[in-house]
């Protein structure tokens, strides 16, 4: 085993948590709505059981995560002039009335004591047509989980993409006044079910999920010193990766799982360098006498994009994945940093800097169009949902961190609050999980 690879289970100073932690589950506020959506009813779903109310509204949820793609607007509950729990004799010219396009019906029964079967139908209201029907098993506990699932098949029945509701994000907080904690939490994309996986004394940063879904890496400053770890969410089974003098920094997962990217400078300056996880080699991609940092993968694995200030400011830069020259990808601005591929490849989403005011910009690769998404003055660290449609990023609230989500031609904005401190370091996790 390498000088710098280390087994570790979590200690005294570093908790690991299996609880969902209620104080720190995020809040959706929609700060801007989308003009031109589609219309869908979701209308309360019947129920069959022994107790008064299932255990949760499946409707209200399907609903919520339609409206926070930023592509439908729901129509209000009090406005539904019927209720209807199945397909059949549906008065069609009720919800055409509306201007409703398309209806979600369904109804839920109890088979036994904690399992439940639930049934759903996706209507065409103008073609008075269903255009998906299905039939889930579901638990007690799996009832916010499943209606991220029918989410997630009624989105891409609608839109001919797949849907990211049944997705987690990972983000950092750091709580207390005199004495900081800092956690490392993961919640579902709505911000539900939060649970905290790391708790520390001391920072916490970089969050990266792996391919599959199943890991993190991240940096931790635990001994006054940054060391990057990779944990098993499962499990809590984490891996020192690198402990070297000097920085440790922005790990990034290579698209196989195989490798990290990531920034070392116990050479002298940071430079980027890629960690083979089952050689256990690093291999140095740069030599500049520059800041060469936060490395990113191409979705094809072929280069790492990065941010160096070798050009005099901070500017995006690609190499090869095993070595090359570099090459520079941004011009425009005083500030170019932070840079994220979206899963197709198309675009990079960036923090664009100009007249002292940080924005996220989206940078398409082929035409190197930049397109300024966001307004305020201190947006940093995008992420994009993994069908590329929203970017979730960090930025300040009246001075308290925050999230936020912005979808990709900038006409959909939402806030993510915590009443838990500050958020900061969003990242998105992939599908396979």
């Amino acid at each position: 085993m390498k000088k710098h690879t280390v087994i570790l289970t979590i200690s005294a100073t570093l908790l690991l948590s299996s609880l969902t932690s209620l104080a720190s589950r995020l809040t959706i506020e929609i700060t801007q709505g989308a003009q031109g959506t589609t219309s869908v009813a979701v209308v309360p779903f019947g129920w069959q059981g022994t107790q008064p109310q299932p255990p949760q509204d499946i409707s209200l949820i399907i609903e919520s995560n339609l409206e926070r793609s930023g592509r439908f607007t729901a129509l209000e509950r009090q406005d539904m002039l019927t209720r209807p729990t199945s397909g059949i004799g549906i008065n069609f010219r009720a919800w055409k009335l509306l201007n409703v396009d398309y209806l979600i019906v369904g109804n839920i029964h109890e088979t036994a004591p904690g399992e439940y079967q639930v049934q759903v139908q996706l209507m065409n209201v103008a073609s008075e047509k269903q255009l998906a029907g299905f039939r889930y098993p579901a638990g007690r506990d799996t009832f916010r989980r499943l209606a991220n699932q029918i989410s997630d098949v009624i989105y891409e029945t609608l839109t001919g993409e797949r849907g990211a509701f049944n997705t987690r994000i990972a983000y950092i907080t750091s709580t207390g006044s005199q004495t900081l904690a800092y956690d490392l939490y993961i919640a579902d994309a709505d911000g539900h079910n939060a649970q905290s996986i790391v708790r520390s004394a001391q920072p916490l940063m970089s969050p990266a999920w792996s391919p599959d879904g199943q890991k993190l890496a991240y940096v931790s400053f635990e001994g006054q010193r940054a060391q990057i770890y990779i944990q098993n969410i499962l499990t809590g089974q984490r891996e020192r990766i690198s402990a070297f003098a000097g920085i440790n920094g922005a790990p990034a997962w290579s698209p196989d799982g195989r490798r990290l990217a990531l920034t070392l400078s116990h050479k002298g300056n940071p430079d980027i360098y890629t960690f083979d996880i089952e050689a256990r080699r690093f291999d140095r991609l740069t030599t500049s006498t520059a800041i060469d940092t936060e490395p990113e993968w191409s979705p094809d694995g072929s280069h790492i994009l990065f941010t160096s200030d070798r050009g005099g400011k901070a500017q995006l830069y690609k190499i090869p994945a095993f070595g090359g020259r570099a090459e520079r990808m941004t011009y425009e601005g005083d500030y170019n940093a932070g840079g994220v591929y979206s899963p197709d490849g198309k675009y990079i989403a960036i923090v664009h800097g100009r007249d002292q005011r940080y924005r996220i910009a989206l940078l398409e690769t082929d035409t190197g169009h930049l397109q300024i998404l966001t307004d305020g003055s201190l947006d940093e660290s995008p992420s994009f949902a993994p069908n590329g449609r929203i970017l979730l990023y960090a930025t300040t609230r009246a001075g308290i961190g925050v999230l936020s989500a912005v979808s990709v031609d900038g006409r959909y904005q939402q806030r993510l609050a915590s009443q838990d401190g500050d958020v900061r370091e969003p990242a998105w996790s992939p599908y396979n999980q």
